[in-house]
């Protein structure tokens, strides 16, 4: 079952935020906080299964690979198995999806890799992402789009 933290926000015309709304009207609108910037785009029908599927695994790639920042000191429970899953050793497992990743990133090629990894792999919204790379509003979710699609294609997701 996926994780949810509900939360109620203040309505406000940029959307939603802390805080008292414009001219003193008071709306609010529960949000999920755990919820993937691309599960809401393909639970509001904005991205079809195979974008969204694609997303997925990239991000999967991107945390098997462990590209994202992490502390000084680990703290995982040593695990001593022998590594049985498909013959593959952690640190080989580990290779093995960063060249999927780095492969599926190429694939998208360039300029759409940015909006890729902001919204798929860091978890930004798309108009966060738009802001950060200085496109103009609504613009990102169709170049996500287009990106997604060829990274399906490295995939082969039908």
């Amino acid at each position: 079952m996926p994780r949810r933290h509900l939360v109620e926000r203040e309505l406000t015309e940029e959307g939603p935020r802390r805080g008292v709304g414009a001219r003193g009207k008071r709306r609010s609108v529960t949000v999920n906080l755990a919820e993937s910037p691309l599960g809401w785009l393909h639970a509001r029908g904005h991205l079809s299964d195979r974008q969204f599927d694609a997303g997925e695994r990239l991000r999967t790639d991107y945390e098997r690979a462990q590209l994202a920042p992490a502390v000084t000191m680990r703290w995982d429970p040593v695990r001593v198995d022998g590594g049985a899953s498909a013959g593959l050793t952690p640190s080989e497992r580990q290779i093995a999806a960063k060249a999927r990743f780095d492969g599926a990133i190429a694939a998208a090629g360039p300029g759409l890799t940015d909006i890729l990894w902001r919204v798929v792999c860091a978890g930004e919204g798309v108009p966060a992402a738009e802001r950060a790379l200085e496109w103009p509003a609504r613009s990102g979710k169709l170049v996500l789009k287009f990106a997604l699609d060829r990274v399906a294609d490295f995939y082969r997701i039908g």
